[in-house]
């Protein structure tokens, strides 16, 4: 009866998420709908203006007609250091070593590690809390493993955003694991969790780069951060000595192309854009050929946020594909899906129809910092099969960190 009641508790909280992914959707399908009527406004400087004023003129502009978020705002104003002081010469910088947290750092993480699971911890701390707390109350006075342990610990993993199915697949690994006694103690359990849960996130190592121009595709719905982290993951390549160039194939929202037009500035990435309202995939044609011309490293195609139910905008992103590879032979060569954290299941139904229309190649998980729903990595690793290749934890360039599932899981699970 105990067990009957136990599944009674998970459906219902299974049917609450739902219930809050539908209003997230039913919220983007709004935003979108009202975005078909906006007029992209006409912003311009002075002809007197410094560089530095009309940047600040395109930023105020933007965001009063909401293209950019303040918080966005600030971080486009937080910027690194121009070119002329050096620091494209430099290569990525080494993560910190841990060592404010070292009475805290999990005995087991190599040594390389220890700068990312600083910064996993600090940005990560709701997550860390829904799930200790919950493992902590769980262990208490509990000397044994027994079913109804497990029944217990399910019901903390689901409240923890892993989701229903991922969470099955964990309590049925430890429950196989105890039934042929390889785990009987309780104070093993959290480890064994956490080995399981590393190994439930592992994926195959990021594509080499073997093209030039390496052309990435980055896609996803409105509101999910696309275009700052295209920004991100530029500052990085300049950082390593590569040169990146940005295409603005978005030519739907209003001021999108002037915002990536600012980040370009900001990181020194050169954009090629045409008007808005032109063809995406013509945008694409040009920024291709723009790209070996200059013989860009690297190119990033931005693209317009998009519902994954709208079946006429997912077709224009398999148009998209199908242009780029006209101009060079196997592009797009990455495709990458940014995701927002916050919106916790509803990632996972985003997640297949962007792969069916396009074949995503990777994730991007971005908003992780401030929510409680950092186990949707686990979800989306697991469910879709597809690796997540980045996390955002925060507004500033440097906060896209590379995934690395052991930093990551020692982070929420303390």
């Amino acid at each position: 009866m105990r067990r009957w009641f136990r599944r009674k508790k998970i459906k219902n909280i299974e049917k609450a998420t739902l219930r809050e992914a539908s209003e997230v959707a039913g919220q983007s399908t709004e935003a979108l709908e009202n975005q078909e009527a906006i007029e992209l406004p006409e912003i311009t400087a002075p002809e007197t203006a410094t560089p530095e004023e009309a940047a600040s003129q395109l930023l105020s502009m933007a965001t009063a007609d909401g293209a950019i978020s303040p918080e966005e705002t600030g971080a486009a104003t937080d910027m690194a250091p121009e070119p002329s002081e050096g620091l494209w010469n430099k290569g990525l910088p080494a993560e910190d070593n841990g060592t404010e947290f070292a009475d805290e750092l999990p005995p087991d993480l190599p040594a390389q590690k220890k700068g990312l699971f600083r910064r996993f911890r600090e940005r990560l701390g709701r997550t860390r809390e829904a799930l200790t707390e919950g493992l902590d109350r769980l262990f208490v006075r509990r000397r044994v493993i027994d079913e109804e342990l497990l029944e217990e610990l399910e019901e903390v993993l689901i409240t923890a955003d892993l989701g229903v199915d991922t969470t099955l697949r964990l309590i049925e690994a430890l429950r196989l694991k105890v039934k042929r006694r390889e785990l009987n103690e309780v104070d093993r359990l959290k480890a064994v969790l956490k080995k399981e849960m590393v190994k439930g996130l592992a994926g195959p190592p990021p594509q080499e780069m073997t093209a030039r121009p390496w052309v990435v595709l980055l896609v996803g719905v409105n509101g999910v951060g696309k275009t700052t982290t295209i920004a991100k993951l530029a500052h990085r390549d300049r950082l390593a000595g590569r040169q990146p160039l940005l295409v603005a194939a978005d030519t739907f929202r209003a001021a999108a192309v002037e915002q990536l037009e600012i980040w370009g500035q900001r990181v020194g990435a050169e954009v090629i854009k045409q008007k808005s309202g032109a063809d995406p995939a013509a945008v694409v044609f040009d920024g291709l050929t723009a790209a070996l011309a200059r013989q860009a490293d690297i190119v990033y195609i931005d693209t317009a946020g998009r519902l994954h139910t709208r079946v006429n905008l997912m077709a224009e992103l398999q148009k998209i594909c199908r242009t780029a590879g006209k101009k060079l032979a196997g592009a797009p060569h990455e495709v990458l899906l940014v995701l927002d954290a916050t919106t916790g299941q509803n990632a996972l139904s985003q997640a297949r129809l962007f792969q069916e229309a396009v074949g995503v190649s990777g994730l991007i998980l971005t908003k992780l910092d401030g929510t409680a729903k950092g186990g949707v990595a686990l979800a989306v690793n697991q469910e879709i099969g597809l690796p997540i290749r980045y996390v955002g934890i925060g507004e500033k360039l440097d906060d896209l960190k590379p995934f690395d599932p052991e930093a990551f899981v020692a982070a929420i699970l303390g």
